[in-house]
């Protein structure tokens, strides 16, 4: 509508002309107007990539980085300061925005590093103010998370005392840098060894005992200097009698949601519903500039809670807590996109959320989309993953995949090189053909081609059989029409099912497969024939006739599956169907049938009584 164009219009032009003026009020000359300009800028910036792009075209980052360089000019150290003096707070502030813009977002990052804003910030770690050196440490902490972080040469005497230094500090956030400056710079045997030599593996040690922020930011410097190298693993193993290794050992059994306990696990996933433990994690991810590892192992830990039970997900969505996981899917961090897809599959396991449209809106499809074509193939499975379950939305919905270019990407990847992808691909293809309507089925069916599909079918790997065989299954289920999919290219796709079931390599393909057969078989005379040519090989000897190895199998499913393609070819307003009968009778396949009354499994024991019901009509008798 126009009034809601000239609305939205209205609000960026204000929001806009904010930002400039907020920039305009950093060159005032009173302290109390630059600091609040400072304060809200953060507060605008913190967790709002589309905020930190404008204020970075805006020149921010220099600005800003030109303030703290003024300020420190100002006041080079605690011995001429007084507590009200505007300046400190100026410093502190100006950190704080500086991080802000790091945290998370790498163009940040380069922003701060090109406005030699770094030095800078490391300067204040030499503060005698408690808060200062706070500052410096938190935002240094920020560029740290990124791989564009200044590296630091360990074998330099004056790089290990700067180390050193902030290693034994009694502040959380210096050691925390700390020890995130070794999981960054540490690239070499030689640096490792200084290091042990130094006594750094013992601080670190010590810092296993300390806070979650140091406990973590520890295993990951200690695993840097353990890489590839069994002399420091051998050192770490005898230091005081192995308590450390100890330590260590008896983290994997800690209860915090970033060691996920919880997954897989119902019964622990009740309790921990039970204790909020939605609510908390929620809160944990409000908080302002979190690590990497730590927004990681949070999505991933709401996405264990949400992976089996349906409170879990009412209250996620209660909450609000999906906006945060939209927000990670364009982070510049592959693990963290890679947990918000995984968190995003989770939550949208639910038949009512799917049809209540909470997941198919542009808001969520185009970031998906754009991941499929993620530089980084875990993304691209997890991806997949969250597509697949979406897809089984059951409205008309799937129009919006469509136009985002969902179905171009999907049937691209279904032909990677990586299995992996491929079969996810067909996965989120085959959820996307479930009770789709002719022209959706029509428009996948034409992207993909029969050939391709054909070659799909036969692949080396077996599960990028099974999805192949379980996307045409959906494509012939509903009219006679669909039917016909399988009879293009002269039949190529009809081929390769048939060749794939008689020398099905694991179960699920054979059951896919007769699905699929019996789909077909629900059509007109011409595909029951065609079914039936293929279920019956010429074969020299009854054990060769794979249905019936199928009818014996001891998976309750694929005998259920064999016995409706039969219920299928056998019924009896069918003008062909007494004919049929004949041949199963004659391969031995009905008396396979009649063996079978008492089946353990019910499913299979329903459609047995269908078949002898039905060529009873027949005057084919037990």
């Amino acid at each position: 509508m126009p009034t809601t164009s000239t609305s939205t219009s209205t609000s960026v032009t204000s929001s806009s002309g904010s930002s400039r003026e907020l920039m305009s009020r950093l060159a005032s000359g009173d302290p109390e107007i630059k600091f609040k300009a400072l304060r809200e800028i953060k507060n605008q910036i913190i967790g709002n990539r589309t905020k930190k792009l404008y204020f970075l075209k805006l020149g921010a980052v220099p600005t800003v980085s030109g303030i703290l360089y003024r300020a420190q000019v100002e006041l080079p150290d605690d011995n001429i300061y007084s507590k009200n003096d505007s300046n400190r707070d100026i410093i502190i502030q100006s950190a704080a925005v500086l991080g802000s813009f790091a945290c998370g977002f790498d163009a940040g990052v380069r922003a701060v590093i090109d406005a030699s804003a770094f030095p800078q910030l490391v300067r204040l770690l030499g503060y005698r103010d408690d808060k200062v050196v706070d500052a410096g440490a938190r935002s240094l902490k920020m560029i740290y998370q990124s791989n564009l972080a200044p590296k630091y040469d360990f074998l330099q005497e004056k790089n290990m005392e700067f180390l050193l230094s902030l290693l034994h500090s009694e502040s959380e956030n210096v050691t925390g840098l700390g020890a995130s400056i070794i999981t960054h710079s540490c690239q070499s045997i030689a640096e490792q060894k200084a290091l042990c030599d130094a006594g750094v593996l013992e601080k670190l040690v010590g810092l296993l005992e300390g806070s979650l922020s140091q406990r973590d930011a520890s295993l990951e410097s200690l695993a840097m200097l353990f890489k590839d190298n069994p002399d420091v693993v051998l050192k770490f193993a005898g230091l005081e009698n192995g308590r450390p290794l100890s330590s260590i050992t008896e983290l994997t059994k800690d209860r915090h949601p970033r060691t996920s306990l919880i997954a897989q696990k119902e019964d622990l996933q009740k309790l921990a519903f039970e204790a909020n433990a939605v609510d908390k994690l929620f809160n944990l991810l409000q908080g302002e500039q979190l690590h990497s590892k730590r927004l990681q192992g949070l999505l991933l830990a709401l996405g264990n809670l949400c992976s089996k039970l349906e409170s879990c997900r009412s209250r996620f969505l209660s909450l609000q807590v999906l906006e945060l996981v939209i927000d990670s899917l364009t982070n510049d961090n592959a693990d963290i996109r890679s947990a918000a897809c995984i968190c995003l599959r989770n939550v949208s396991r639910s038949i009512k959320n799917l049809c209540a449209g909470y997941f198919m809106n542009e808001k969520i499809i185009i970031p998906l989309v754009q991941l499929l074509d993620d530089s980084s193939v875990s993304v691209q499975v997890a991806a997949l993953g969250a597509v697949s379950n979406i897809m089984v939305d059951l409205a008309t919905r799937k129009s919006t995949f469509i136009q985002c270019g969902g179905i171009k990407q999907l049937v691209q990847l279904s032909k990677s090189m990586e299995s992996t992808v491929r079969s996810n691909a067909l996965w989120a293809l085959r959820n996307m053909m479930f009770l789709a309507d002719d022209k959706c089925k029509e428009g996948i069916f034409l992207e993909l081609s029969a050939s391709e599909i054909a070659s799909l079918i036969c692949d080396p790997e077996p599960l990028v059989q099974e999805q192949a065989l379980a996307l045409v299954r959906n494509l012939v289920d509903g009219c006679v029409n669909s039917v016909e999919f399988v009879f293009a290219e002269d039949g190529v796709i009809l081929d390769a099912v048939g060749r794939q079931v008689q020398s099905a390599s694991k179960a699920e393909i054979g059951i896919q497969g007769m699905y699929l057969l019996s789909n077909i078989a629900s059509g007109n005379e011409f595909h029951k024939e065609a079914v039936i040519e293929k279920l019956l090989p010429q074969v020299d000897k009854e054990a060769d006739c794979f249905i019936i190895n199928f009818l014996r199998s001891n998976d309750s499913r694929l005998r259920t599956a064999a016995v409706w393609a039969i219920v299928n070819l056998t019924f009896p307003s069918s003008p062909g169907a007494f004919g049929r009968l004949i041949k199963l009778r004659n391969a031995g396949i009905v008396s396979q049938i009649k063996s079978m009354v008492n089946d353990s499994c019910q499913d299979v024991k329903l459609r047995v009584r269908t078949v002898l019901t039905q060529s009873m009509a027949f005057g084919d008798g037990t």
